[in-house]
């Protein structure tokens, strides 16, 4: 047969190679930062932009999107191109895709350390940049399918089914969960509620897991693994399985994550059926990527990209037997809130991910420079100090966590809490957390020798130049199943109906769980107490979400005597039908907030976030000193926000929107008369009017300022119910 001459576009993987490495330092080292401001929470004290709250955004999605994202795309591009036998569909698509995405994690590093952010958990960024992200999405889709179009192998590899079930799943998870109302170019609200924001929320969040996190790096696994070992994948049924299979449960795991909230029941336990039977596809995969290693085992021995994805693959099995296993009721009564599920989120994305990430890259570069890697002793040690940063990490998240739970629910005899102050508990983990910061520096130590080592080697080898590469044109032949030709071998050669197949299975789970949800009134009964928020209230929302206080903070109370005892009576449905977007949190770094209001007086918050160990001893909140600044709290959009919300079904008047910013004076000016009870109060503020004069600066009254609108919305907090709790008595 005539020989095809083409070349692999090798500049591209290069990129996306150097971005993985450059992001992986940055996300690491804001990751290490924030551990560090669990030991020292003053630690960036009274400069907004480098806040807990605002950072943790960052390292997330500096982990997720720019590391983990990269890798991905550099592993895509240059496996696609030799499982096809074709070079990219269009250079102009790939280098859009490269440059677009890079733009997108910028604009990411820039927004949320300013507070611009949804809240979303791994959805943070707003509505501009998602919609940047949702076209640079397409792009690369355009680009791989085109590939795919034009290939010159006819069937598609295992690796190739994974990459396109995550393009399409992304793509749908991606748009559906930032259907957002804009409300200026950098705020907007979600339009769904409550109950249906978080169900939306954590379809999306599990499955972006799933779907970023895990089904591209399956992909990966299937070429890596088998090209490393020289050795075939050990079951090529097993991988169909694997995959069907993973693609249909996985989608319908993500309730599983809202447990003993006030999500509907029925959705509840949909999602602890469906997750646990993921460990079944979960485990095959693991299972075919460790059984292609049989007779390959002394090469791991011997090689440090071997042992990376070995360790890799048993991070993947541990985390996707615990993630079943924290599914069920009774294990996630017990960690769910807990450091048990930072220990285990970061087993998967420290093993699973950063391990697969190093093992390819260590893999690819010296093959596209020619030469070899500068120093396999290095590989070795990163390897090694990066196993135990994981060891020290982990271990002792699952210690806290353990910890944290048996001490929030112990009783003393006569019926009472016996740590009643959450900040028992705190302190009690404070070493597991200086461990934590100590296995991160050893992760981090691990990345920056692999930065050193992939230098050395770039400077040794030759400069990455497109790879000369032949195969034989694809013959055209019957689109009809052959004779003796099996289904999937059929499919396999089908890459539209593969791709129709694949989104079918995915959009089932999601559409049986959210669109009864959504359209059938009494999964969300309501509650004639519950008013909408103040604008001075919602003014105070929105700054909470700035700030990124649900990071630590929890606003839903599950149905346990020590939470009840706690915090006051479990959540409802009807209790968030205004609240756009729901703020359940997902950690409770401090405690829960769903009940809070009036618990304490004004003072005793104005005093708390300006320092917050002067209220609680040994408490780990940064204090917020900006939000007292003498500056005036802009109110310009009010009124927008106000509008935004009728849209979205909230019964404001045209008249309360009218007066929206005096309705607001009014409660603010009440909340300074509240203040003024406290002499301090009063003295430090004459104070403060007295040195602005003497250096001819505006003052801005107390009750224009940003503290005094997060005050009003904490004291909301909870309130309708206790009214309605009270009317009854």
């Amino acid at each position: 047969m005539e020989m095809e001459q083409f070349y692999y576009d090798n500049k591209i993987v290069k990129k996306f190679i150097y971005a993985t490495i450059l992001f992986g330092v940055v996300g690491m080292l804001v990751g290490l930062t924030l551990a560090v401001m669990y030991l020292f929470p003053n630690m960036t004290d009274g400069i907004p932009w480098l806040s807990y709250g605002r950072l943790r955004p960052l390292h997330t999605n500096a982990v997720i999107f720019a590391f983990v994202g990269n890798a991905f795309f550099a592993g895509l591009y240059y496996s696609l191109q030799r499982l096809l036998k074709a070079r990219m569909f269009s250079d102009l698509l790939s280098n859009l895709h490269f440059w677009g995405w890079q733009l997108i994690i910028v604009a990411a590093a820039i927004t949320l350390p300013l507070g611009y952010t949804s809240s979303k958990e791994y959805a943070e960024l707003e509505w501009p940049i998602d919609i940047a992200i949702a076209l640079i999405w397409v792009v690369m889709g355009i680009n791989m399918i085109g590939t795919i179009l034009r290939r010159r192998e006819r069937h598609l590899y295992v690796a190739i089914w994974f990459y396109l079930a995550t393009f399409v799943t992304v793509a749908v998870l991606h748009i559906f969960n930032n259907i957002e109302l804009p409300v200026s170019a950098l705020k907007s609200y979600s339009v769904y509620a409550g109950v249906q924001d978080a169900l939306v929320q954590w379809w999306y969040g599990h499955n972006a897991v799933a779907f970023f996190l895990t089904t591209p790096f399956l992909g990966l696994m299937y070429y890596f693994i088998p090209k490393v070992a020289n050795r075939p994948v050990y079951s090529y049924r097993l991988s169909i399985i694997h995959f069907w299979s993973l693609i249909f449960i996985y989608i319908w795991a993500g309730p599983h994550h809202l447990l003993y909230s006030a999500l509907p029941n029925w959705a509840q336990n949909l999602g602890v059926a469906f997750s646990v039977m993921l460990i079944a596809p979960s485990w095959g995969g693991m299972i075919n990527g460790l059984l292609t290693l049989r007779g390959a085992w002394d090469k791991v021995r011997e090689e440090p990209v071997l042992k990376f994805f070995v360790v890799a693959i048993t991070g993947y099995g541990m985390a996707t037997f615990e993630g079943p296993m924290l599914s069920l009721k009774n294990v996630n009564a017990i960690a769910h809130y807990t450091d048990w599920i930072i220990a285990h989120v970061h087993v998967g994305a420290l093993a699973w991910n950063g391990f697969m990430s190093f093992g390819i890259i260590y893999w690819l570069v010296p093959r596209m420079t020619k030469t070899k890697l500068f120093s396999n002793k290095l590989a070795n040690f990163h390897f090694w100090i990066g196993t135990l940063g994981i060891i020290l990490y982990a271990l002792p998240m699952y210690v806290a966590g353990f910890l944290q739970a048996s001490m929030w629910k112990q009783f003393n005899p006569d019926g009472t809490l016996t740590y009643g102050n959450f900040l028992e508990t705190v302190t009690q983990i404070m070493p597991m957390y200086w461990m934590r910061a100590i296995g991160g520096t050893l992760y981090l130590v691990g990345m920056l020798v692999l930065v050193y080592n992939i230098i050395m080697t770039v400077r040794a080898g030759e400069t990455v130049e497109d790879e000369l590469a032949q195969a034989p044109a694809l013959q055209r032949i019957s689109t009809n199943r052959l004779k003796g030709e099996k289904f999937h071998s059929w499919l396999e050669r089908r890459p539209i109906q593969l791709t129709i197949l694949a989104t079918v299975a995915i959009l089932i789970g999601g559409i049986i769980q959210i669109v009864p949800t959504i359209m059938v009134k009494s999964n969300i009964p309501t509650i004639s107490s519950v008013k909408p928020y103040t604008p001075l209230e919602l003014e105070g929302r929105d700054l909470y979400i700035r700030e990124g206080c649900v990071g630590c903070h929890s606003q839903s109370v599950r149905p346990f005597r020590s939470e009840v005892e706690r915090y006051g009576p479990q959540s409802k449905a009807g209790e968030f039908v205004y609240d756009h977007p729901f703020l359940w949190g997902s950690k409770r770094t401090g405690p829960d907030l769903l009940r809070v209001g009036g618990k304490y007086n004004d003072n005793w918050h104005f005093n708390h976030f300006w320092n917050p160990q002067s209220t609680s001893a040994g408490s780990i909140m940064p204090g917020y000193k900006w939000l007292f600044d003498n500056k005036p709290m802009d109110i310009s959009l009010t009124q927008r926000k106000m509008k935004a919300m009728v849209s979205l079904g909230v019964p404001y008047t045209n008249l309360e929107v009218a007066n929206a910013q005096k309705i607001l004076r009014t409660q603010a000016l009440a909340i300074e008369k509240n203040l003024e009870s406290d002499p301090d109060f009063v003295k430090s503020y004459e104070d403060s009017k007295k040195k602005a004069a003497a250096k001819g600066e505006n003052f801005t009254p107390m009750n224009e300022r940003e503290i005094v609108a997060l005050i009003a919305y904490i004291q909301r907090l909870g309130t309708d119910i206790k009214v309605k709790e009270t009317a009854k008595k």
